[in-house]
């Protein structure tokens, strides 16, 4: 997969309000350039990845892999309001010479999904063979159907739903109280302010994310005789670390706005009236131990979009079983895939 940063000219205007000039947007395609008649496979990241699809989904994308770039022209677009290349509060305000920081428009899934868009007609796509994306990404692909049906021929959406509900808004919100709680944050000095927060955010993510299965078979004690649990509480220190060793606290702040922003029957007429509108041919999978996205509300939006086929896989690992189940995902996509 080759990296291409693409450069909007003139102004982008922000659902919420306010402007830039200049967007930039990074983003990943096969190693060629893309020619007319070629099928196009188009993946929309989660939060915190980026727009190397081969990296953070290696169990289905690369040569010989289900999602073969020699097989499809396959592309995968950073978001906006990301750190990987494309615009956000870590890029530098040209008026002032510094990063935004907390001066940059507030960023909706519908910004999102019309820069994706922006790629898509620099790229020359007219129309995309398959459109996937699980979690936030599950958000693009269901807005882009809905925004530009006549480009749209194939989608799946995975471990997602139409519209935030309480329970995942009440976690960000508490991840933004935990960078907020963090003194470096809101002085804006530094591309480093909030570090200490961000961990802390990143835990708390985490327990969302997986589930109680997933941490009892892999952080469960091995002596019978423990006293103090010592193996999540270092799991947990760990990935805080980790992450903010690669992201910043900026754009984890505003990306999670962007999550809290999906309702794609906002200004529609409601959620059915949206979901009705999808032209596309249509696959929506679950995943039996998501706490944020259960099952049972999946099924529900499946039903409201018109000819749509539901599955559901099995993972100990909860909402991150999108990044690990291949095998369960690989079967259920076969068939869907291979028709397009």
């Amino acid at each position: 997969m080759q990296k291409i940063i693409y450069r909007h000219k003139g102004k982008f205007e922000f659902e919420a309000g306010g402007s830039i000039d200049g967007l930039q947007l990074a983003y990943h395609t096969s190693p060629y350039p893309y020619r007319k008649g070629m099928k196009v496979v188009w993946i929309c990241h989660a939060l915190t990845a980026d727009s190397d699809v081969q990296d953070w989904w290696p169990g289905l994308v690369g040569p010989g892999k289900f999602f073969d770039p020699d097989r499809y022209f396959i592309v995968c677009a950073n978001m906006i309001g990301s750190c990987y290349g494309s615009s956000g509060p870590s890029s530098i305000d040209p008026s002032t010479g510094k990063p935004y920081y907390l001066t940059f428009p507030r960023v909706t899934v519908r910004d999102i999904v019309n820069g994706l868009d922006l790629v898509r007609r620099h790229i020359g796509i007219e129309k995309i063979d398959l459109l996937i994306g699980a979690s936030i990404g599950g958000f693009q692909a269901l807005e882009w159907s809905i925004m530009y049906p006549d480009v749209i021929e194939n989608a799946v959406y995975m471990a997602t739903l139409e519209r935030v509900r309480p329970w995942l808004t009440a976690f960000l919100e508490s991840q933004r109280m935990a960078l907020d709680a963090d003194p470096t944050f809101r002085a804006c000095e530094s591309l480093e302010g909030g570090k200490k927060g961000m961990e802390c955010a990143r835990t708390i993510a985490l327990i969302s994310y997986r589930c109680e299965e997933g941490y009892d078979l892999k952080q469960w004690e091995e002596s019978e005789d423990t006293m103090f649990p010592e193996r999540a509480c270092s799991y947990q220190r760990y990935q805080g670390r980790k992450f903010s060793s690669r992201f910043d606290a900026y754009s984890y702040y505003y990306l999670s706005y962007s999550v809290d922003s999906e309702n794609v029957g906002r200004g529609r007429g409601g959620v059915p009236a949206a979901l009705a509108g999808i032209r596309a041919r249509t696959m929506v999978i679950s995943i039996d131990t998501d706490l944020i996205f259960p099952p049972c509300e999946i099924e529900k939006m499946a039903a409201l979009i018109p000819g749509a086929e539901y599955h559901m896989i099995k993972s100990h690992f909860g909402h991150d079983g999108f990044l690990l189940e291949y095998d369960q995902i690989e079967k259920i996509l076969g068939p869907f895939v291979e028709s397009i």
